[in-house]
């Protein structure tokens, strides 16, 4: 039980500190129901498809076709959308992460 306090007082610490983000529930939820992760955190932050792709640097045809799956995007464009959408990156891309 000590190890529990612990672990909470340290997660909460580093949540603090800017070091490790929550994921709403209702965000891992659409995910892990098969929803592109792209539009589940562009829908929760409340941004047009437009808003979105401007604030990443990318054009709205490129970002219709990574949140339609069908292309993927590279690292880099992943890194500005993660940004953008105030979101941790890995959870961009897997359900792992969650």
């Amino acid at each position: 039980m000590l190890q529990d306090v612990q672990d909470y007082d340290t997660s909460k610490a580093a949540i603090a500190r800017g070091d490790e983000a929550l994921v709403p529930s209702e965000v891992v939820h659409a995910i892990l129901d098969g929803e592109n992760p792209i539009q589940v955190w562009r829908q929760h932050r409340g941004l047009s498809r437009q808003e979105l792709a401007a604030n990443a640097g990318i054009t709205l045809s490129y970002l219709s076709q990574l949140e339609t799956n069908e292309r993927a995007a590279p690292l880099d464009v992943l890194s500005a959308l993660a940004k953008a959408l105030n979101a941790p990156p890995e959870t961009l891309t897997s359900t792992e992460a969650l």
